[in-house]
């Protein structure tokens, strides 16, 4: 009886599940960064030099968002949130370069 009971919970706790922030993130993967700057603002503050890149290789390549600085990948498995309190949280098109950042971030919220 009880067993018919918790079965008959499981699909609304997988949905619960399902509504975590990674969801949101149907174009590449969820992450923590450090910071985030807009393309001008990485090009002006040399990030993107740094990484070889240029404003013009993203726009060739179609990347639009933002650029994340020192991201790691957001884990909210089992915890409230997977983000320190100074960091951002961010989807991103997982175009990694030169471990310093990623391109192609738009923001999301963890607290749904």
């Amino acid at each position: 009886m009880i067993a018919s009971h918790v079965l008959a919970l499981l699909p609304f706790a997988l949905a619960a599940l399902a509504g975590d922030s990674t969801t949101q993130c149907n174009t590449g993967s969820a992450k923590c960064c450090n910071s985030t700057q807009t393309v001008q603002q990485a090009q002006q503050s040399g990030l993107l030099k740094s990484c070889g890149l240029s404003v013009a290789d993203l726009d060739a390549a179609g990347i639009t968002g933002l650029v994340g600085v020192d991201c790691s990948p957001l884990s909210v498995v089992g915890v409230g949130s997977g983000c320190q309190a100074n960091q951002e949280p961010v989807c991103c098109s997982d175009n990694t370069f030169n471990g310093i950042a990623n391109v192609g971030c738009s923001p999301i919220n963890v607290n749904l």
